[in-house]
């Protein structure tokens, strides 16, 4: 208690800074609650049961709880969720830090805390209520550890608590552990989680009403592929989750995904229409994932699995389009197909599916998901190149009878067509398209 006095102290307080040095020692336990609103929205407020500070209790409260940290230091994307969190809605946005008890080189040290911890949080819960906050209102969002943490403190109030957001929630020492022991679907009335580094640091399997795989949920694009990233090796998958979350606040992109049993299903195009009408869009990643509450509350169990690809880079947008073929060659020709889209003043973006040969049948239709870096608003001209991935032998070709292209972020646009192409293999070849008759659904 007499550090929580020392901390309300401070002119600002802020998140517990602590060394390697530290880590090998090991830690005690102690939880320091940081209250940031838009009335203070850099400098915070060490708050707790006591004193609530800026608390305002008819307002949402988030709590943001990190995981294990190895060497003491501050989370480095700390700052940008808070920013971010208070920017999208005027809420109470309270860090919960505790850095002593998660700093340890010991993993199992900090995993023991997790309980802990949760039971302060209850403490200043029920203190909230008491000063008549909704527990609707109360959104947890933790990372790694975090999330179990926030499943032991939603399981405290029977699964009352308005959300829970897992990022890459810790998997050693909590793979298949029963439900009370860690995150769960029922410890919120929504539970969304990104999984980012399933095979290794983050959980493999479901644990919320919609469960997003980013990329299949294994290794992230621009992450060293290699022991010689360093450290970044280690952690740059795990924090994709957040930094995926984080781009979910800025208003140029908001990442959609793809409900899907499997990301094999996803890359080969046959889960594009989200199940639902197509006014419904598909659901989005991270803040704004709850808009699907009520749909995914139909499904029994309430249980969703969903898939996307993101790019290397912030803000990691990726755009989805359909790319359908009808081909008439006599012979059957498996191969992949590269599409270059450009508008009219210049801009291209071009998407490689070559994920595993597609195969093209005389007059079937083949749909290819067709992945883009940037959205190309109106497209003047569309170039196909196919190959079979030989480096000897005859070059084929491939005859389209007709090739569609429509865009799944924006169905309203007019979708493109392009009628009687012979493809020289490896060979590209640029057109124009035109849109295609309003009868072809």
């Amino acid at each position: 208690i007499f550090l929580l006095q020392n901390d309300t102290d401070e002119e600002c307080p802020t998140f517990t800074k602590l060394g390697f040095h530290n880590a090998v020692v090991g830690t005690g336990l102690n939880v320091k609650l940081i209250l940031y609103t838009r009335k203070n929205p850099t400098c915070a407020q060490a708050i707790n049961t006591t004193v609530f500070g800026n608390l305002n209790v008819t307002k949402k409260t988030t709590f943001v709880i990190h995981g294990f940290r190895p060497t003491g230091s501050r989370p480095i994307w700390m700052e940008d969720l808070v920013t971010g969190l208070l920017y999208v809605e005027d809420m109470n946005v309270i860090v919960v830090d505790w850095n002593r008890g998660a700093t340890t080189v010991i993993y199992v040290h900090a995993s023991e805390k997790t309980r802990d911890v949760a039971k302060v949080l209850k403490e200043f819960i029920d203190q909230m209520l008491v000063e008549g906050a909704s527990l609707t209102d109360i959104y947890m969002i933790g990372v790694s550890l975090g999330a179990h943490i926030s499943g032991f403190v939603g399981e405290m109030f029977d699964g009352k608590l308005g959300r829970i957001t897992g990022l890459d929630p810790a998997g050693p020492l909590f793979n298949s552990k029963p439900p009370q022991d860690r995150l769960d679907p029922g410890d919120a009335q929504f539970v969304d989680v990104i999984h980012s580094d399933t095979d290794a640091l983050g959980y493999k399997d479901p644990l919320g009403n919609i469960d997003f795989y980013p990329n299949g949920g294994l290794d992230q694009p621009g992450c060293p592929k290699t022991i010689f990233g360093g450290m970044q090796y280690f952690k740059c998958d795990h924090q994709r989750s957040v930094y995926l979350y984080l781009s979910s606040l800025r208003e140029n992109c908001s990442i959609t995904t793809y409900p899907c049993d499997s990301y094999q299903d996803y890359r080969d195009g046959k889960c594009v229409s989200c199940g639902t009408p197509p006014k419904d869009s598909c659901p989005l990643l991270g803040y704004y994932a709850d808009h699907w509450k009520d749909f995914l509350k139909e499904n029994y169990p309430p249980m969703t699995k969903a898939f996307f690809d993101t790019a290397e880079e912030k803000p990691y947008c990726i755009y989805h389009y359909l790319v359908d073929i009808i081909t008439w060659n006599k012979n059957v020709r498996r191969g992949s197909i590269t599409i270059k889209l450009k508008d009219k003043a210049g801009n291209t973006t071009e998407s490689k599916i070559d994920h595993r040969p597609a195969t093209f049948q005389k007059y079937h239709q083949v749909s290819l998901l067709a992945r883009f870096n940037q959205d190309l608003d109106k497209v003047a001209a569309i170039s196909l190149v196919f190959s079979t991935g030989t480096v000897i032998g005859p070059k084929y070709k491939l005859r389209i009878l007709r090739m569609k292209l429509r865009s799944l972020a924006h169905p309203e646009r007019p979708q493109l067509c392009r009628y009687d192409l012979v493809l020289k293999e490896n060979v590209e070849t640029v057109f124009r398209p035109i849109h295609c008759p309003k009868l072809q659904m």
